[in-house]
């Protein structure tokens, strides 16, 4: 069994100069795909399950499928909710076998954000998982502006909170279908100098690849969430397969040819944030 912490992955990805991805996900195919790409790239994996993802599938049925997966994986594998919003969800995620939740209070005031996330960082390891918090707004594509991290914020954030991660806002967009945006390296340097705490990207798909391995290697950066770029590869290969034969139905065989594919995008995504001696 290879069940882990965030904790667990995000340390030795700070002390080893890399990063882990935290891989968004929609459903059974996509996870099994995840699972097969980390152990034939030999890195660790976030399996994560997003507000989408959840209003789709309930807890603790996300739960067990991500218990199940880490169970026979020779990789470690970390259940992780993403993006949850109340003290609620993150309790029925504990309660569900994850092993890491993250609490978004950034559109709170920090105070607010401060203390919400608190309680859910000392629910979190009370019941010994992790805790992933984030301060500044990841805005989306299309949708509502960021609001960048202030590095002074983010100090006392990371101090009060006493959080596993932190996740943080430095240009990066959720939803970005192409990776023509950028990180400002130096309100990340700034940020690092202020935090001794592993950080995150949420929108990582927007990063270009160069940039995300160098800030892999060189930063403190230990995690990239990335979740558009394979969603965009199931749906190319789903469509190819459908179209391919307009006759079949089995949504089993259809989607039989979709997982190569999405395994192929995410060997790719986890390669470009290993450790040096990894990377083809």
């Amino acid at each position: 069994m290879t069940l882990a912490t965030l904790s667990e992955v995000l340390q030795p990805a700070l002390e080893g100069g890399y990063a882990v991805g935290g891989l968004v996900c929609l459903g059974w195919e996509e996870m099994r795909a995840y699972t097969r790409a980390a152990e034939a790239e030999g890195v660790p994996l976030i399996l994560q399950a997003g507000p989408s993802c959840r209003a789709h599938t309930p807890l603790p049925v996300l739960g067990a499928m991500f218990r199940h997966l880490a169970e026979t994986a020779s990789v470690p594998v970390v259940a992780h909710l993403d993006h949850g919003y109340s003290f609620k969800e993150c309790q029925e995620a504990l309660d569900s076998g994850f092993t890491s939740v993250m609490f978004d209070g950034s559109r709170l005031p920090l105070e607010e954000n401060i203390a919400q996330t608190a309680r859910i960082v000392d629910l979190a390891h009370k019941a010994g998982i992790s805790c992933e918090g984030e301060i500044g707004f990841v805005g989306y594509a299309e949708g509502d502006a960021s609001q960048g991290t202030d590095p002074e914020e983010a100090a006392r954030f990371a101090r009060e909170t006493g959080v596993d991660a932190m996740a943080i806002s430095v240009g990066n967009v959720h939803l970005q279908q192409n990776r023509e945006g950028g990180l400002d390296e130096g309100r990340i340097a700034e940020i690092a100098a202020r935090a001794e705490v592993p950080l995150v990207i949420h929108g990582g798909s927007g990063v270009p690849l160069a940039q995300r391995t160098r800030l892999a290697r060189r930063s403190t950066i230990c995690k990239f969430n990335i979740g558009t770029e394979l969603r965009m590869a199931f749906g190319a290969a789903l469509r190819e397969a459908v179209t391919s034969d307009l006759d079949r139905f089995d949504r089993v065989q259809i989607l039989r040819e979709v997982e190569a594919p999405v395994e192929a995008a995410a060997r790719l995504a986890l390669r470009a944030l290993a450790p040096e001696r990894e990377v083809a």
